[in-house]
């Protein structure tokens, strides 16, 4: 009987290695895909099929090169930033740290995608989540690349830019104060609170790279769920919805705000389509601009996938309306009123 359990528990790791994972899954799809790429062609000459591939494409290309550099610095941050020089940095006080956490966005150049893993990262190193939460909506919002995009695709409009800059960091850091006040540690799945050992010396290299592959693999699959629905929903928004936008402000601004949620652009790109909107007025754009880096269906996907259901469905909606607040008082304030 022994000699029998011995050899069971021998045989467990070969039965193993030959399982079937995701890799060989992707493999074997791209290569139906290359032999069949004729037919799948003819398959798929539809005019809705084209439009929804190439929005599919372009969110995962705009996406990809930010979250790649999002995972680059979480590994960073796990592999060579230890828990004790955050814990430095940051204020004690949550209040103050969210403040910190928020002007801090403006020095990492990235968008949503990139700035999910981040703060998962920051949380693994002891950071406080309200703080880790206004880095997620601060930074890929007012970075200075967002906003010299916004810049040149409104010439002539810097209270765009302004007006941007207010929002954006305000709903950040609003968003940053309700979750230090009511925000449970229990609403976050286990994995993204569990706290990192400092990393010895001679391991810093491989935790980078192991740290960096898993988070790409886990934000990325979301990401491409996430411009899967927007590639679905973006091809059943006529385009001819937008004219009666033009005299109704409450309506155009409900309207450019959930438009925001459903296309999930890079925050890199979006003022340049809120720019082409020639019949939307401005104020919606703007409520448009702050809404989109803050929760869209591919954040909110990332989100799931990172931090749990339970949370994103919490904060979220919370987010949404607490950005049309914060884009609508800015722009009141800096556009002169409501046009």
């Amino acid at each position: 009987m022994e000699t029998l359990s011995n050899n069971t528990a021998e045989e467990r790791p070969r039965t193993r290695r030959f399982r079937i994972s995701s890799i060989e899954i992707l493999c074997a799809v791209l290569l139906v895909a290359v032999l069949a790429q004729s037919k799948l062609q003819d398959l798929f000459d539809v005019p809705a099929l084209r439009t929804g591939s190439t929005v599919f494409v372009a969110v995962c290309v705009q996406a990809l090169p930010f979250l790649v550099l999002g995972v680059l610095i979480s590994g960073a941050i796990a592999a060579f930033v230890p828990a004790r020089a955050l814990e430095r940095v940051l204020p004690k006080k949550a209040s103050a740290a969210v403040g910190v956490a928020g002007l801090a966005g403006v020095a990492l150049p990235g968008c949503e995608c990139a700035s999910v893993p981040v703060a998962r990262r920051l949380i693994g190193q002891g950071v406080a989540p309200a703080a880790a939460l206004t880095f997620l909506l601060a930074a890929p919002a007012v970075n200075p690349v967002v906003l010299v995009a916004t810049a040149v695709a409104f010439p002539g409009r810097p209270e765009m830019v302004f007006g941007r800059f207010a929002g954006s960091l305000a709903t950040a850091m609003v968003m940053g104060w309700i979750w230090a006040r009511w925000g449970k540690l229990s609403w976050i799945t286990e994995r993204a609170l569990r706290r990192l050992p400092d990393v010895q010396p001679g391991q810093r290299w491989r935790v980078f790279a192991e740290t960096a592959r898993t988070d790409l693999v886990e934000a990325g699959g979301f990401l491409v769920l996430g411009a899967l629905i927007s590639a679905s929903l973006n091809v059943l928004v006529p385009a001819k919805w937008f004219e009666v936008l033009s005299g109704q402000i409450i309506v155009g601004v409900v309207v450019m705000a959930v438009l925001a949620v459903v296309l999930a652009l890079c925050s890199e790109a979006d003022a340049f389509v809120a720019a082409s909107l020639t019949a939307v007025p401005l104020l919606p754009k703007l409520v448009f601009l702050v809404v989109g880096p803050a929760v869209d269906v591919k954040l909110f996907a990332l989100q799931t996938g990172t931090f749990g259901r339970s949370f994103a469905a919490r904060f979220a909606p919370v987010t949404f309306v607490v950005a049309i607040a914060c884009g609508t008082v800015a722009g009141v304030i800096f556009l002169g009123g409501v046009r």
